[in-house]
């Protein structure tokens, strides 16, 4: 079996104003969660950008949470990136919770056409959550912030506030 390996990127040059991010994070794997705050944190500086950062109970909440963002009547925030992680269990609980969250933020991300970076690890041990949040190229945080400035850019290539 040949390894996959992740693929380089560079530092996202975004034209404007440095960007204002809002992160929301569940931190009930506050170890994992952490380690993908730090490479998002890392690739948000890389930007430029400023990140607030808020605290959700778990997973479950993302979607809601984002909402409550989005509906402020001045966002001041030109993305929002999300991070958690659900480790499986004996029961379906797992599955019932991570289809929930991600049709939760699709739909928000659909509907809405916010700029989203989406980086909820779906897992089946602690120790997969542990290798994709270490500080290296692997790190999801960091390729989730990725993925939102990408989004911001395009959102200010095509002019949307």
């Amino acid at each position: 079996m040949s390894i996959i390996h992740a693929p380089a990127r560079d530092a996202v040059k975004l034209p404007g104003p440095p960007p204002r991010l809002l992160l929301i994070q569940a931190p009930y794997y506050d170890q994992v969660v952490g380690g993908m705050r730090a490479g998002a944190e890392r690739v948000c500086a890389e930007a430029g950008g400023t990140l607030d950062v808020v605290d959700v109970a778990g997973g479950y909440e993302l979607p809601a949470a984002l909402r409550m963002a989005l509906v402020q009547k001045a966002s001041r925030y030109d993305g929002y990136l999300l991070l958690g992680c659900v480790v499986k269990g004996e029961t379906d609980h797992y599955t019932f919770i991570c289809d929930a969250i991600s049709h939760g933020v699709m739909g928000i991300a659909a509907e809405t056409g916010a700029a989203i970076g989406f980086g909820l690890l779906t897992v089946d041990t602690l120790q997969q959550a542990i290798a994709r949040s270490s500080d290296d190229k692997h790190n999801k945080g960091a390729e989730a912030m990725h993925a939102l400035l990408t989004q911001v850019g395009l959102r200010r290539r095509w002019g949307i506030q």
